[in-house]
């Protein structure tokens, strides 16, 4: 599975491995990942594409305002992440 914007990811190497992140946009090789949290949207950390793992694809609403370009909050994305992490990391 490709990884878009809006995907969840799990990092796999870095101080952030094992940790869940949003794809807020890609660039070639690179993703650019946030988490509400520590990688708030206004400055989200570059990571390339071969150190993330793919968790699911997005279907919930916060999902689909990243995709959509709309506003999201970091406070959103920092329950949908825990909620996702609440249901075991399904892959996808």
């Amino acid at each position: 599975m490709a990884i878009e914007k809006a995907d969840v990811v799990r990092s796999l190497a870095g101080r952030d491995a094992g940790e869940l992140f949003y794809v807020s946009s890609t660039d070639g090789e690179y993703a650019y990942i946030v988490n509400g949290r520590d990688r708030r949207l206004e400055k989200p950390k570059k990571k390339k594409l071969k150190h993330l793992e793919p968790v699911e694809r997005g279907r919930d609403r916060t999902d689909r305002k990243l995709r959509a370009g709309e506003k999201v909050t970091n406070s959103e994305l920092r329950r949908a992440l825990a909620s996702k992490a609440g249901d075991g990391n399904k892959e996808v």
